[in-house]
């Protein structure tokens, strides 16, 4: 039962065909197509047989669908196309970039009306009842027949075919498909499927019932007239001569078993009584003899040896013969000794051979050959023999068989496999009978079934040799049809068939396929499709026996059937029933809310659940007539369609044969007496007890008891409650199987039960029944009807108070805590037979409760309005919308509100939500709680350690509101609304807290989201999904901890937000900065650094919209400047490092971006910097006490300083700054190559680039040397610089900054070097010593003996060991972003493609070329052995495949394929959109919602990585500002 708008979504994968996956969708339902990793970016086409609006389905026609992209730009995570479902039936879908690649069906169910007001009837309402036909007598008795349904409440009658049957009189072989059986006409009377019509619409808009009947498609009577005149309909010997041999046997098996009732065996010990096992072995013997050795059927097999050598020597020309490898080729006539070999394969000539040698290999093969196939032929016989044995003893032997008794021409040894419409004849003359094609196409063959056969194979196919091994259990009275795969091979049959589909498609509102398995499936396609022409919500049911719920699915998807017959007696006892139910329906008791839209999830199928089907034993006889009750109240329980078979309700004791009943079913009469034959009323066996619960069944299929709970109190009593979600009503039905007849001759107080507790108050007992014996004679089985036994009947007593019953008692009612109202019951009198139902809801208080909280859920989900409550006395807070408290946050609370790892809880005194038994979230904020729901909600899993938390106490609840509480502000605010909203959660049933928490929880983080796009760009509200995951990586990032992170910031800047410092109580700056990653680098020193802050600012603040705060941490960083520097570890600033030479140039980055993307960006160079440094040597100062400068003035300081050259030692140098450095790392250089232009710096025993590992290996001797140190001029240092220096160049020619160049003193002279200079300098030679030429001869390569990857850029430029500049690694990408003027577009797009191919992963880049020697993919900062490039983590940049570089490799690829034309632009947008697919994947799968540091190679995860790093999360949301 849904609300709203209902939409699926299906993800395509390349390769992903799901022909065996059952989708099941609702009309009214939106099904959105979306592209999965494996598809984005490519051109992508979706193909349905859906028929467009205001078209007839045609299943071979296909139409494509359009896309629809909301974002419209940037990715395709958003990207789909769409069906609106509003016809029902069986429809395919296929997809593809180039060709097919994948594809599958939906079924859209049939919506079945009743009545004059065509009320609509849900499948899980149905209650059917199975009518043989032929019992019903003369059309115009069917009302008082059939009246016996209606009053006991079914809503659905099925009919066995109504046709004309054929000589068996059995219900499915039907000598006429278009006739209605004569039977149901009076004398003087002839009825037509007329009037069959106007009795079934008078049923369904009187009684409110429909009517659904059988469709045979897969065999006729064998004395159908119409096969006679057309027997290419069937398989007969001459269109299937394959069948020869086994025709053959089946005729020889006939005559010995005339042989055997003729008594001509009985001298050899075989009677036509056979009666034990010894006639068995006497049997077997006979049939090797007499039958199987005499056909000699190998020879249909085998060639005439004599007669291919003769021709093999006729055609042999002059030379000579290799000797291959020969195989016999099947005579397609299927005659004795007349198979043959391909002789041209024979005639291969190779090495001096002689005509005679050749024939005699020759001969020798084809009797090699032969013997093959006589060996095959006599596996053949012995399967047969053991198949004719086994039904033998089944048949004549076996207490639970048949019993047929002696073997007789009317009861032969075995069915017949094949028709014979001859007079008797001999073998001899019937052999004649083959080689005539006017006879031999009347000898056709019979259909059956066959045991564990694949239920896609024909097995009357050539191929099979299911006739010849006997293996098939022949219906003798019925012909298999045979349709080939197309109207064309058999127009007749089509055009029959069809006509017999619209006939029942005319008059009958469903149909039920028999012999489902069996039917061909293109047939039943095309006939079923012919059936909803005229029927559009044709309702489709089926038994299969596939033995395999994946091959089900087959018939399921390709056929549209609706429901799936389903059989309690397939259960052993009690304990499988309850499970059964359970499968078939229904989610369990407290299940989760779903979102609207969702994913789109395999289904099972829809189950028809019937105690009993029409063509199998009866329970009376299996089990006892005390379960008869008992059983159907467990079915009528489950939550999907339900049913019975006629006979049932009356207690007939034995099955009601479908091929041998010939009497009538009684009549209603309500005043019939118990001893009544042809007449039934409610006193009449368990009659009224089936009433009572189909009017059950119905009521909670209606009103949305959609939840199923199945509880086996003991071995034979099952209790099953149906719970209703929007009012949390149940109903409990508790149900005492008698699997065995001398139970009940037990006394009573054997049944007695220990209390049983039920949680709630129980409103009513519903009903209670019991099965009794009553004062009537005994069974006695009539001629005329079939009557059921008079002497049980069903006590039942309806809508009663609790006290009033006499199968419980009431015991005490009592509380557990302050939400658990639970009652106890004594159950006294639940004797076998018994039922009770009764009506459950919460105690007044929990409903009060559970409506108050409904009515605050319906802020988030118009679902909770019903039954929802109005508190007289709400509390205030709940009077204001929370999506107006949540939006008088500021970013930074939202971080709070939303996120905060471990250690930023733990500074605050806190810590994340431990689940003992399980582990602690990943977030204190609602992401921690909303990342765990998201993964068990969709599965509905309750058992899950988080529920069994919220179930047992509110410590979780709790936890939520309290630490929001203690935050003061705004959030205080919204802690009270939880902690409000909470106080009616606490007080309502525990079985339902963890669907409520989830609610309130959900619908809460969706308003907080809500709120976070509020504040951010239009880039993000209008962007796709994608992008706003990502933008939340910055509300993730950015907050403020107990300690403020940034150094204080000038007094006279404006609009910097402060605080009250909970201790000193005076106020303070509070400023957001940027944590590194989460859980490692977030608190406290190691939270904030430059290097990675100024890399992720761009994506995280600048295209987010968060332009104050960027601007906060731009200036906070330049108050640190030092030695013309800022710091790599920030430290607050008072403990910095000034250690790398990397952060200044992409500090200077952002505030190039700064200017470019914010409006009146170029303000920020006015804005005043407070120096914590004012000299070199200078300690940190505080606030106020040095003069303030410009933020321009910073910048040119930083540009002069490395023109002239900075070189210092960095402060405090050695253990207690950096344990692992050496003495030598602690001196930092950093300038400026006046010939090239280009920073150079470093030395062998530090690394100022992102490359930093320092190795700390006492075993493997790495302690104290840096893995990749980087020295000389690192590319993207050199692509960093060209950028600021150009930027700077044209902001002075603007007007925009005051300096036009930088002035040193060298040797003792001023010196000024302008930047148009300097820009040029580096523009000149940057190709010129970075580009790795094809050409070994290229003036400019220095050490041509170290090139060994060509036409790529190098790492950097002139490192201290020479080999370090020319490994590849993705760095000089970064330089194509920031100054992609320093490329020559053809050598940059080829170096692209090496990095392409060489380095991109799954989800990041390879720090190093896997052809590298050092090379290691695998990071383990655990592992210390004597590895020196591994050892503890050693290899952190040596192959390991970062994220962040990922971005601007994608960047600098859509930038020069724009360069390189159309064709190279589209393929690179493909490649970026695949890419980006595949992050979005790990995105959306991640519980910290976010992308790590790193993974190890090919994308393997890396448990030392940083779970969610703000540059991954950054570099990839500029990407798709890009795109």
């Amino acid at each position: 039962m849904f609300h709203g708008k209902q939409t699926r979504v299906l993800l395509l994968n390349d390769m992903e065909r799901l022909k065996r996956t059952l989708f099941r969708l609702e009309q009214g339902f939106e099904l959105q197509f979306h592209l999965g990793p494996t598809l984005q970016g490519k051109s992508v086409h979706v193909h349905t047989n859906y028929p467009a609006p205001g078209k007839k389905f045609v299943s071979s026609s296909f139409r494509q669908l359009e896309w629809v992209n909301p974002s419209d730009r940037e990715d395709d995570s958003d990207k789909y196309c769409k069906l609106d479902l509003e016809i029902a039936g069986s429809y395919q879908y296929y997809f593809g970039h180039e060709e097919r690649s994948g594809g599958g069906y939906i079924v859209v169910d049939p919506v079945l009306r009743i009545g004059h007001e065509r009320k609509i009837l849900p499948l899980d309402c149905i209650t059917v009842q199975t009518y043989l036909a032929k019992c019903l007598g003369p059309l115009d008795e069917w009302l008082d027949r059939l009246r016996v349904a209606k009053e006991t409440g079914y809503n659905m009658i099925h009919f066995t075919p109504l046709q004309k049957l054929g000589a068996s009189r059995s219900c499915y072989s039907i000598a006429d498909q278009l006739e209605l059986n004569p039977d149901f006409s009076p004398p003087g009377k002839n009825n037509t499927w007329m009037d069959v019509g106007n009795l079934t619409e008078k049923i369904k808009k009187e009684w409110n019932m429909l009517c659904i009947t059988d469709v045979v498609y897969n065999h006729t009577a064998a004395n159908s007239k119409w096969i006679r005149h057309h027997p290419e309909c069937g398989y007969n010997l001459v269109n299937s001569p394959h069948l020869k041999p086994a025709w053959l046997l089946d005729r020889a098996l006939w005559h010995f078993s005339c042989a055997i009732a003729d008594g001509k065996y009985s001298d050899s010990g075989l009677p036509s009584f056979i009666e034990n096992d010894k006639r068995i072995t006497i049997l077997r013997g006979l049939l090797w003899m007499e039958v199987f050795s005499q056909l000699k059927l190998w020879e249909f097999l085998q060639l005439n040896v004599e007669k291919a050598v003769e021709q093999f020597r006729k055609v042999l020309q002059a030379g000579e013969c290799l000797l291959p490898k020969l195989k016999v080729i099947q005579d397609s006539q299927y005659r004795r000794l007349s198979n043959t070999v391909d002789m041209q394969l024979a005639l291969e000539i190779n090495g001096p051979k002689s005509i005679q040698e050749c024939c005699d290999w020759f001969k020798k093969s084809l009797e090699e050959l032969n013997v093959e196939c006589y060996k095959e032929m006599h596996s053949h016989h012995e399967k047969a023999i053991n198949c004719i044995v086994g039904t033998v003893c089944y048949e004549r032997l076996a207490a639970h068989g048949p019993q047929l008794g002696p073997v007789t021409r009317t009861n032969p040894l075995v069915t017949r496999y094949f028709t014979f419409p001859f007079e008797d004849m001999t073998m001899e003359q019937e052999n004649q009978l083959i080689q005539n094609p006017n006879d031999a196409c009347h000898l056709l063959a019979h259909n059956g079934w066959v045991m564990g056969d694949d239920p896609l194979r024909n097995f009357a196919e050539p191929g099979s040799n299911v006739y010849l091994r006997r293996e098939l259990v022949c219906w003798g009275d019925s012909v298999k049809l045979r349709y080939g795969v197309k109207p064309e091979d058999c127009p007749y049959l089509w055009a029959h068939m069809k006509k017999y589909t619209e006939i029942t498609a005319k008059h009958f509102s469903g149909v039920r396929l028999d012999n489902c398995h069996s039917t061909p499936l293109h047939v039943a396609e095309y006939m079923l499709a012919v059936a909803r022409q005229h029927r559009p919500d044709l309702y489709v049911v089926a038994e299969l026996f596939t033995g395999s719920e994946e091959l089900d699915n087959i018939f399921m998807t390709r056929l549209g059937i609706t429901s799936l017959i389903r059989e309690a007696m397939s259960a052993g006892d009690s304990h499988e029933e309850g499970r059964l139910v359970y499968h078939f329906g229904g989610e369990p008791v407290g299940s989760f809310v779903q979102p609207n839209l969702r994913p789109l999830v395999p289904s099972i199928a829809h189950a028809m659940f019937l105690d009993v089907t029409h063509d199998n034993e009866c329970p009376i006889q299996v089990r006892s007539v005390f379960d008869a009750l008992p059983s159907t109240a467990i079915v009528s329980m489950a939550c999907c369609a339900s049913g019975s078979t006629r006979g049932y309700d009356e207690l007939v004791p034995h099955q009601i044969s479908v091929v041998k009943e010939e009497r009538l079913d009684p009549k209603w009469n309500p005043d019939a007496l118990p001893s009544s034959v042809e007449e039934v009323n409610l006193q009449t066996g368990i009659m009224s007890g089936k009433l009572a619960l189909n009017k059950l069944h119905q009521e909670l299929a209606e009103k949305g008891f959609t939840q199923v709970y199945v509880d086996q109190l003991d071995a034979d009593t099952v209790a099953v409650t149906r719970h209703c979600p929007s009012t949390h009503q149940s109903v409990v039905t508790v149900s005492r199987t008698n699997a065995n007849t001398f139970i009940a001759e037990c006394p009573l107080h054997a049944f007695s039960y220990l209390p049983s507790h039920c949680t709630g108050k129980i409103e009513e007992v519903i009903l209670e029944a019991r099965t009794v014996e009553r004062n009537a004679e005994s069974y006695v089985k009539d001629e005329r009807f079939i009557n059921g036994m008079p002497n049980y009947m069903v006590e039942i007593r309806e809508h009663i108070q609790l006290e009033d019953s006499e199968i419980i008692k009431q015991g005490h009612a009592t509380t557990k805590g302050r939400s658990e109202f639970v009652e106890e019951i004594l159950f006294e009198k639940l004797t076998p037979g018994s039922v009770i139902a009764f009506r459950v809801s919460l105690d007044p208080n929990s409903q009060k409760m559970v409506g108050y909280l409904r009515t605050q859920l319906s802020q988030f989900n118009r679902l909770y309005k019903s039954g929802s409550l109005t508190d007289s006395n709400v509390p205030g807070i709940l009077k204001i919308a929370l999506d107006f408290l949540m939006s008088k946050l500021t970013l930074a609370e939202l971080n709070v509100l939303l996120f905060r790892c471990d250690a930023e809880e733990q500074e605050d005194g806190g810590g994340c939500y431990n689940i003992p038994s399980w582990m602690p979230l990943k977030y204190g904020g609602l992401q921690g709680f909303v990342s765990v729901l998201s993964e068990f909600r969709p599965k509905n899993d309750l058992g899950h350690p988080f529920c069994d938390n919220l179930r047992q106490g509110d410590w979780m609840i709790d936890y939520v509101s309290s630490r929001l509480m203690n935050k003061g502000g705004a959030l205080r605010e919204v802690g009270k609304w939880f902690s409000a909203v909470f106080t009616y959660l606490k007080h309502i049933p525990r079985y339902l807290v963890p669907c409520y928490f989830d609610a309130i929880i959900v619908g809460a983080y969706a308003t907080a989201v809500d709120a976070v796009f509020n504040q951010m760009s239009s880039f993000v509200q209008n962007g796709s999904t994608l992008v706003k995951q990502l933008a939340l990586g910055s509300v993730q990032m950015c907050g403020v901890g107990r300690v403020p992170t940034l150094p204080p910031l000038s007094p006279e800047l404006e609009d910097v937000p402060v605080r009250l410092n909970s201790v000193t109580k005076q106020e303070e700056q509070c400023c957001v900065s940027l944590a590194a990653g989460l859980p490692h680098f977030s608190t406290g020193i190691f939270r904030c650094w430059g290097r990675d802050t100024f890399i992720a600012l761009r994506g995280l603040m600048l295209l987010t919209g968060r332009y104050l705060e960027a601007r906060n941490i731009i200036l906070a960083f330049a108050g640190t400047m030092h030695h013309g520097l800022i710091p790599n570890l920030l430290g607050q600033g008072v403990a910095a490092r000034y250690n790398c030479r990397d952060a200044v140039w992409w500090w200077l980055q952002c505030i190039q971006d700064y200017c470019n993307i914010v409006p009146n960006g170029t303000d920020i160079l006015m804005c005043p910097v407070s120096r914590m440094y004012p000299t070199d040597d200078s300690e940190a100062q505080p606030l106020g006490t040095v003069h303030d400068q410009p933020l321009y003035v910073v910048i040119q300081e930083a540009m002069q300083r490395h023109m002239q050259g900075i070189e210092f030692r960095e402060r405090n140098a050695g253990p207690q700054i950096d344990h692992n450095m050496r003495d030598e790392g602690f001196n930092v250089e950093a300038k400026v190559n006046p010939e090239t232009g280009f920073v150079y710096g470093g030395n062998r025993f530090n690394c100022g680039t992102w490359m930093d590992k320092m190795g700390e290996s006492d075993k493997a001797h790495n302690r104290g040397v840096p893995a990749t140190p980087r020295d000389g001029s690192a590319v993207e240092i050199v692509g960093l610089s060209k950028s600021a220096v150009r930027w700077l160049m044209t902001m002075n020619e603007n007007g925009n900054f005051p300096y036009s160049s930088v002035t040193i003193h060298r040797d003792g002279t001023e010196q000024s070097v302008s930047y148009k200079e300097w820009n040029q300098r580096i523009q000149e030679n940057f190709e010129r010593f970075f580009y790795m030429s094809e050409d070994p001869s290229d003036p400019n390569e220095q050490h041509p003996d170290l090139v060994h990857k060509k036409c790529i850029y190098k790492d950097s430029y002139g490192a201290s060991s020479p080999w370090c500049d020319y490994q590849l690694r993705p760095n000089f990408t970064i330089a194509m972003v920031v100054a992609p003027e320093l490329f020559t577009v053809q050598r940059a797009w080829k170096a692209l493609e090496i990095v392409e191919k060489k380095l991109l992963g799954p989800l990041g880049m390879k720090t190093l070329d896997p052809d590298d020697l050092v090379y290691c993919g695998v990071y383990d900062n655990a592992l210390d052995n004597d590895n020196y490039n591994c050892a503890k983590g050693f290899n952190y940049h040596q192959g390991p495949e970062w994220l962040w570089p990922v971005g601007y490799f994608l960047r600098a690829k859509l930038y020069f394929a724009k360069k390189m034309g159309q064709e190279k632009y589209n393929e690179s947008v493909y490649l970026v959109k695949n890419v980006l697919s595949r992050l979005y994947t790990h995105l959306e799968r991640s519980p910290w919602k976010g992308l790590p540091e790193l993974t190890n190679e090919n994308g393997q995860y890396c448990p030392f990585s940083c779970e969610t790093q703000a540059w991954s999360i950054a570099t990839v949301l500029e990407t798709l500002y890009d795109l």
